[in-house]
């Protein structure tokens, strides 16, 4: 009986190939996509079903080549239309990432839910916004968890909602123009008071109508809407956002810095003549070290070897080049302490007659 050679094939096998997936009356069914095409299909920017599907051919197992039998999909969708049937499967199934590219949308998706917070908050005590570092960081620390199939800034609602209960931070307010008829305008001061709003300027004439300008919480948008509504007004969004501006004061950092300095010297003893000497002591050595005509100026040391080498450059770069400077370098990493150029030598020839002795065997 003869036996068929089977022989490895070094082609790489489904290597533009992306998998969408739909399990539907307990079997499952595939569709051989081109990859980051199927996004563009769902959100329309593509067209041509022909540029996202490979083949209009529906498959149980796209990596083995395995074609769906025709009474499951019937089973399944009704009818047996290849076309049909991979519409469905590419608007309601599931796309296969591999885990490298899962990885690669998961760190896009949790820096785009961090800049959205970072835009949308600001921190109470400074009333600047956090940076992009710090709102990644804090994220981390709750242990917030990414949903790849929800919206970024959904999500990003639900980070401040976390973050406000263990962190200083608040909702940056909106910028909004409100204009409403002159008998409104009470009703509409009541409800900006009941909401903390801080009010601009008011009493600003748009025709027949009185205007105010006011910074709101963003969570109170829809009430101010219904408001407006009731009371026949307008209202328009001057900023989304609103953070401080201008250079920071540091004042009060500078006023305890200098408290906490007035009482270490309150504390210490003067040393004014101690630091004095200390510093001729440092000037003269380095007139010394600096100067043209000392021997000692001119010698270089490493530091590795623990030894003075050469009183020129040259010598100094042979120097690393040698025999001894490598050996100390290995014994630097085991931690031991380096050795002379002689003990080098001798440690080199010992490693050298250990090394023949290896070749043979007894």
């Amino acid at each position: 009986m003869s036996r068929i050679l089977v022989q490895p094939v070094g082609q790489k096998r489904l290597t533009n190939v992306a998998v969408v997936r739909l399990k539907k009356h307990g079997n499952r069914f595939e569709v051989a996509c081109y990859k980051n095409k199927v996004l563009s299909w769902r959100s329309g920017v593509e067209k041509d079903l022909d540029e996202v599907l490979q083949s209009q051919t529906v498959y149980s197992n796209v990596s083995k080549g395995v074609l769906a039998k025709s009474k499951d999909l019937i089973a399944a969708f009704g009818t047996d239309d290849q076309s049909k049937i991979c519409l469905q499967i590419l608007e309601k199934g599931e796309l296969q990432v591999a885990g490298k590219e899962r990885e690669s949308q998961l760190s896009s998706q949790f820096r785009d839910i961090a800049t959205i917070v970072m835009q949308k908050t600001y921190n109470p005590e400074t009333q600047r916004p956090y940076t992009i570092t710090m709102i990644e960081r804090l994220m981390r620390d709750i242990h917030f968890a990414i949903d790849p199939s929800s919206a970024s800034k959904k999500q990003a609602l639900e980070v401040i909602h976390e973050l406000q209960k263990h962190f200083p931070i608040k909702r940056s307010p909106m910028k909004l123009r409100l204009s409403v008829p002159e008998q409104g305008l009470s009703t509409l001061m009541e409800n900006l008071n009941s909401w903390n709003a801080k009010l601009i300027s008011k009493d600003d004439k748009l025709g027949t109508q009185l205007s105010c300008i006011c910074e709101l919480d963003p969570g109170l948008y829809r009430d101010c809407e219904a408001l407006m509504n009731n009371l026949q007004g307008k209202f328009e969004v001057l900023a989304l956002s609103i953070h401080a501006e201008g250079d920071a004061h540091l004042d009060q950092y500078d006023e305890e810095e200098h408290e906490a300095s007035h009482l270490r010297k309150e504390k210490e003893p003067p040393t004014d003549s101690v630091a004095s000497k200390k510093l001729s002591e440092k000037l003269q050595k380095q007139t010394i070290s600096t100067s043209g005509g000392g021997e000692e100026g001119k010698q270089n040391k490493c530091s590795t070897c623990n030894a003075v080498v050469g009183d020129s450059s040259s010598e100094y770069r042979e120097h690393f080049k040698s025999e001894w400077h490598k050996h100390n370098l290995k014994r630097k990493t085991r931690n031991l302490p380096p050795l002379t150029k002689e003990e080098c030598m001798a440690d080199i020839e010992i490693g050298d007659s250990r090394a023949d002795l290896k070749d043979y065997s007894f």
